[in-house]
């Protein structure tokens, strides 16, 4: 008995391990998340304001709206109708054309790379935080684990275009991922009840990043 649930918590972190890579094929590294626009704007300029910036978008912004994205994907895994609602909903409720085609763009192609592992039912054309929600509780991985790894993802990619864009050395991008675990793992924590009424925030600053880069003079990343 202890051997089976070894062995089944060994893939459900190996497997959450690989999906959330930095190596899978979401596309992730050509998106900025508005942060091309912050730093244009010297909203970011080292990295004391990136981690500023980075807290507010986890804890009151996207970041938080796709964790409770991610839980109600997770516990719709089997449920097509239930997913599509989830879906519709987090298309609906994108702050702009850009936010919207970023995480509708990683949605398909990390459902695209996912199609490796044998019986993994992704809805169609769903954006990021609600394939991974349906991919992890397909495949019994734990809610709580798949949400803070997605976090820490999410953080991490952002920090990667701010190392190019501000631009900050290696040492100062790992210096604020560390620094941002504490939100990272409270904003886990505090979606963990959270309903699909409870998606919203007050990020504004970032939601103004995401619309004013749609027509940003010059432009490294595709958000």
């Amino acid at each position: 008995m202890s051997i089976t649930i070894t062995i089944m918590t060994d893939m459900s972190l190996i497997r959450l391990l690989a999906w959330l890579s930095p190596a899978f094929p979401t596309g992730g590294y050509a998106y900025s998340h508005g942060l091309e626009w912050a730093v244009d704007t010297n909203d970011i300029i080292d990295g004391d304001t990136l981690k500023v910036w980075l807290s507010e978008v986890l804890a009151s912004g996207s970041g938080r709206n796709d964790a409770i994205l991610l839980r109600h994907a997770h516990r719709a895994a089997n449920d097509p109708t239930a997913l599509a609602e989830i879906t519709d909903l987090a298309l609906a409720t994108a702050a702009s054309r850009e936010r919207q085609a970023e995480a509708l763009a990683q949605g398909n192609a990390f459902a695209a790379a996912a199609m490796a592992w044998v019986g993994a039912p992704l809805p169609a054309n769903a954006p990021y935080s609600v394939a991974v929600g349906a991919l992890t509780g397909a495949n019994g991985i734990n809610e709580n684990h798949a949400a803070v790894a997605y976090l820490q993802a999410f953080a991490t990619n952002l920090i990667s275009a701010a190392v190019r864009l501000v631009p900050l050395g290696q040492n100062a991008g790992l210096r604020v991922l560390a620094a941002l675990e504490p939100v990272i793992l409270a904003t886990a924590d505090d979606t963990k009840t959270a309903t699909l009424d409870d998606l919203g925030g007050c990020a504004f600053r970032s939601d103004i990043a995401a619309m004013r880069h749609e027509t940003q003079y010059t432009r490294l990343f595709r958000s």
